[in-house]
């Protein structure tokens, strides 16, 4: 349910200026009933101005005096064009001063850390541009030897359900982008523990796979070739004879 802007101002000014219950307050502000109860007794937003919701078009007065006239009554927002799609505004978050100079550390951890993140998720993230992202990851920003890698949900640029969302996202679009052969590669963990280790070659004799030492060539090896069949010789049987 959409909530009207500076919610405790206007619970001030309804509990200040009509008869509603406190837990219709609460239900149409977003606040706890006891908060709206320390609002009436003085203990609560005490200094604050009320903000009137019929002039600022966030109640009508017909709402209102249906809600007195119904303590079962909701109060609803009323209805405003140009509000339509304010939470689904386009662009970098927003960053507070005190915390921009600790952005190129929180971008440092994320390239570090989540390398499966795209720039446009970082930049959406931490509220930041492609090429401060692109100059991290090359290790070309101007201060790259003095940054630290931080956690941005330390810093509160973001949190840890967007960062965790943002990685799922990710994961998700590189499994979807691998080839097969890539795929192929990935087994399980209790796959990868119960298959037996590959024996490995070690470089130095890379290439001699083929190369035996079995009892036949060492029987080879051994026959040593006798002296007269290096040379022609005739055969002296022949000269005997005559």
């Amino acid at each position: 349910m959409a909530k009207p802007i500076m919610a405790k101002a206007t619970a001030v000014w309804l509990v200040d200026n009509t008869t509603l219950s406190f837990k219709q307050i609460a239900d149409f502000c977003g606040l706890h009933e006891l908060e709206v109860q320390g609002i009436a007794d003085g203990d609560v937003a005490g200094g604050v101005r009320g903000f009137d919701p019929v002039a600022n078009n966030q109640l009508t007065a017909e709402e209102i005096k249906a809600g007195e006239e119904n303590p079962m009554h909701k109060l609803k927002l009323k209805f405003n064009a140009a509000a339509q799609g304010e939470e689904k505004r386009r662009g970098p978050r927003y960053t507070p001063l005190s915390k921009r100079q600790d952005r190129p550390n929180s971008i440092l951890w994320l390239v570090k850390f989540h390398p499966e993140l795209s720039d446009g998720q970082i930049a959406k993230l931490v509220g930041t541009t492609k090429p401060t992202i692109q100059s991290i990851r090359e290790r070309t920003h101007w201060n790259i030897a003095n940054m630290q890698p931080i956690d941005p949900v330390a810093l509160g640029l973001c949190k840890q359900t967007e960062l965790d969302a943002a990685v799922q996202k990710a994961a998700k679009n590189r499994e979807a982008n691998m080839t097969d052969d890539e795929r192929r590669k990935l087994l399980s963990t209790e796959d990868s523990l119960s298959a037996e280790a590959e024996p490995r070659i070690p470089t130095a004799i890379s290439g001699l796979e083929g190369f035996s030492l079995s009892r036949d060539d060492e029987e080879k090896e051994d026959k040593v070739p006798d002296a007269d069949s290096f040379f022609n010789l005739p055969d002296n049987s022949d000269e005997d004879d005559e």
